[in-house]
């Protein structure tokens, strides 16, 4: 006959070995939730991160359409300049002095320029486009895309402004590497001042236009993990002061 204290015994022994399952089933879960948070906090600030990359390239492409500097200045041209210590190499793309096509000034150029970006299978040239036609979310069609981001078809950012990055911007605009960084497209919208119809004689914005189009942006900017890509769209018009 089994004492009580030996039977006692037997069922100490299988409390203790529950006991250390529930501890390291505990210890598991506390592992994988640790874990699964520094995923969301990563993916987090890489979101952020290609973010305000898209939001900088944004800028960045409204000084392009302005002809404008970084700090607001005109746009200078960066000219070679073998005496200067240490030598100066031209920059043709800078303030777009040596490329195909630029943002025009005068309303008898919008012709020219529409007609280059016709000539182009993907409408777009040095980050200058044609309106779009059909579906506006390019970025959702791989194909379409790849051939967005090729160079001489999207702009990068400072590619034009002579924006500069530093050892301590955003990483995602320092990274140039095919399909990766960040890139804009500025699209050339014809803005028409007599629209007619139902808005004849209704009260409507008074835009200077010169010349007459308004500018349709999209940034995008891919993160640092490959999962992630941010887009962002903004419309721009250009006026100019009334004397």
């Amino acid at each position: 006959m089994v004492s009580p204290r030996r039977y006692q015994q037997g069922i100490s022994l299988y409390i203790i070995i529950v006991i250390v399952m529930l501890s390291m089933l505990l210890a598991l879960w506390a592992s994988r939730t640790s874990l699964f948070n520094e995923l969301i906090v990563g993916n987090d600030a890489d979101y952020q991160r290609a973010f305000e990359a898209a939001q900088a390239v944004i800028q960045d492409a409204e000084l392009d359409i302005r002809g404008e500097r970084p700090d607001g200045s005109d746009c200078v041209p960066v000219m070679a300049n073998a005496l200067a210590n240490p030598p100066v190499v031209a920059q043709p793309n800078i303030c777009r002095t040596g490329t195909t096509v630029w943002f025009i000034d005068e309303e008898k150029d919008l012709g020219s320029l529409l007609s280059t970006l016709e000539d182009q299978a993907t409408r777009c040239l040095q980050g200058i486009c044609q309106k779009r036609t059909g579906n506006q979310d390019f970025w959702n069609d791989s194909t379409t895309l790849t051939a967005m981001i090729a160079n001489g078809v999207a702009a990068r950012y400072g590619q034009y402004t002579g924006a500069q990055t530093g050892p301590n911007s955003n990483p995602i605009l320092n990274n140039v590497t095919a399909g990766q960084g960040a890139w804009y497209w500025v699209e050339i919208m014809p803005y028409d001042t007599n629209p007619g119809g139902l808005l004849a004689g209704k009260p409507k914005l008074d835009l200077n236009l010169k010349p007459p189009v308004v500018f349709r942006i999209t940034a995008i900017a891919r993160g640092l993990k490959p999962s992630t890509q941010v887009v962002l769209q903004s419309t721009f018009a250009r006026q100019k002061m009334k004397n």
